[in-house]
């Protein structure tokens, strides 16, 4: 067992990953919890009393950090990393207010809005942090809460948030957003009546949280659909539960691309494939053979890959996680592909970094074209954010030379060992 803050290598700003070329990856590698997962299952322990037990738990940054932030609000977090557990007691004894300190440096804080409001009645929270790859408003958040008879107020750079009892109603989200359904679903759980959420996020992440509030006592009904209803119950009606995390299915698809791209063969153990099924159409198009297995997929990468279009669109269509790996992918690619960013327009940032490989990629508003090159040449590049790092050590698996990537701290924050897993595949990768 180790404290919240205690990690297996020391997460410094000055870290950084050098990446040369090798053979194709092989072994096996196992994919962790969700990151998209666990913050929200963590924030809604904060709507029962008792012992919460949360398993299959990744080993990341953001989970630190979210501990932080819980245990400031008053939860009392042990990370058992050699069983993978969360151990989480909340004994009714709670402070209000998340501060700001805690909350710029974790997006996932604005979870904690709809489980307080919904189980108190009050909550102050200040404006959340996170990536920055574009503005990405709670606007929905607080309308949604609204309707459901919150009442907001904005001071000095905090959400002040009421309301005696919130009541069920309906609701037609403007987007499918995860963040507001996330919150919206949990604040519903203590409304007094039924509300319906409409076009509601389908994400696999969303069907974890409403298991886990089921298995606490929560009345919900379309898990899965872009229709929710919530039942609510009295506010003392929750339990604390045992909890098993779902599969991270970016990070395995992160692992699915690196053995793509070099060609390599990779059991991908955990990898769900049914939560990431056009995606693996696209890269079936690509030239990757992918197998369904009992426990995972396995991998058997091409001699090359073949170019394709890519869209992103929200679930089930392919994510703006998953992006900065096909770019990266297809920068090595037979042909020319089209990618265009239907979601976050300024998630294109990382191209750049890409063209220092010698990557040939043109933007144009929402849109990138990838010539793709035979070979990357490995240079110095800068990780803007979590899922655009990955791609950058996935791209310098097949880069000429030495690839060193700098400012990991943000893939710290979403990938539980990269370089150890990539390590045990066969790839030259170190941690400096």
């Amino acid at each position: 067992m180790s404290s919240i803050g205690a990690r297996t290598f020391a997460v410094s700003p000055g870290a950084r990953i050098k990446v040369t070329p090798g053979t194709p990856l092989s072994g096996t590698v196992e994919v962790p919890g969700a990151k998209n997962s666990v913050l929200k299952l963590m924030a809604a322990c904060l709507m029962a009393d008792g012992n919460f037990v949360l398993s299959n738990v990744p080993d990341i940054e953001d989970v630190v950090t979210m501990s932080e932030l819980l245990s400031s609000i008053g939860l009392v977090i042990e990370h058992h990393r050699d069983t993978k557990e969360l151990h989480i007691t909340n004994n009714g004894n709670l402070q209000l207010f998340a501060p700001y300190e805690l909350v710029e440096r974790i997006r996932a804080s604005v979870n904690v809005l709809g489980p307080l409001l919904g189980r108190f009645g009050e909550v102050r929270i200040a404006l959340p942090g996170g990536d920055d790859f574009g503005s990405r408003p709670i606007d929905m958040h607080l309308r949604g809460l609204t309707e459901l008879g919150a009442q907001f107020e904005m001071r000095h750079g905090d959400i002040y948030a009421r309301a005696e009892r919130l009541h069920g109603t309906n609701i037609t989200l403007d987007f499918p957003s995860v963040g507001a359904t996330e919150n919206l679903l949990t604040a519903a759980v203590f409304a007094k009546g039924s509300t319906s959420i409409e076009n509601a996020a389908r994400e696999p992440e969303i069907g974890d949280l409403c298991n886990m509030l089921v298995a606490m006592g929560a009345d919900i009904e379309g898990i899965g659909s872009s229709t929710l209803i919530v039942h609510g119950v009295e506010r003392n009606a929750l339990r604390a539960v045992h909890h098993t995390v779902v599969a991270d299915r970016v990070q395995a698809a992160t692992y699915i691309a690196a053995a793509a791209i070099t060609g390599g063969e990779v059991e991908v153990q955990g990898a769900i494939a049914g939560h990431m099924e056009m995606l693996l159409t696209r890269f079936t198009d690509m030239g990757v053979v992918l197998v369904e297995q009992t426990d995972g997929i396995l991998v058997i990468g091409p001699e090359r890959l073949k170019s394709i279009d890519v869209v992103t669109l929200p679930y089930p269509g392919i994510a703006t996680d998953y992006k900065p790996l096909v770019v990266a992918m297809l920068s090595v690619a037979e042909g020319v592909g089209i990618v265009t960013e239907n979601l976050y327009p300024g998630r294109f940032r990382y191209v750049d970094e890409l063209q220092r490989l010698g990557a040939n990629i043109r933007t144009d508003g929402h849109h990138a074209v990838v010539r793709g090159e035979m070979k990357l040449s490995g240079a110095p590049v800068r990780a803007p954010d979590i899922r655009a790092g990955a791609a950058l050590v996935v791209a310098g698996l097949v880069a000429e030379g030495e690839t060193i990537i700098s400012d990991v701290h943000h893939i710290d924050r979403g990938y539980d060992d990269l370089v150890g897993r990539l390590c045990a595949l066969g790839a030259n990768i170190t941690r400096l």
